[in-house]
């Protein structure tokens, strides 16, 4: 069980640096809020991970709070990135 939890570990590190190298890259400002979007998620996906290998429930709230926080926080960037868009 602990190569299961070290490949999605690894996985989830590729696409972590994948990630930020869109961050890095991204042509538009709603590249790059997508892409910090998606890394929060995956921070969020290792820290499931953890929870599942140590069987340690207390993170829980946690990951479900970070998750709600990040959701409404990239949907409130992605409006004002396209209000600025369109005043422009």
């Amino acid at each position: 069980m602990n190569a299961v939890f070290a490949i999605t570990l690894i996985m989830l590190c590729v696409a972590g640096l994948l990630a930020l190298l869109r961050v890095l890259r991204g042509p538009s400002t709603l590249d790059r809020i997508a892409a910090l979007d998606v890394f929060v998620v995956l921070i969020v996906a290792a820290a499931a991970v953890y929870v599942a290998f140590y069987r340690d429930s207390s993170n829980i709230p946690l990951l479900a709070a970070v998750a709600l926080v990040t959701f409404i926080g990239s949907a409130t960037a992605a409006r004002l990135v396209e209000r600025w868009e369109r005043h422009r």
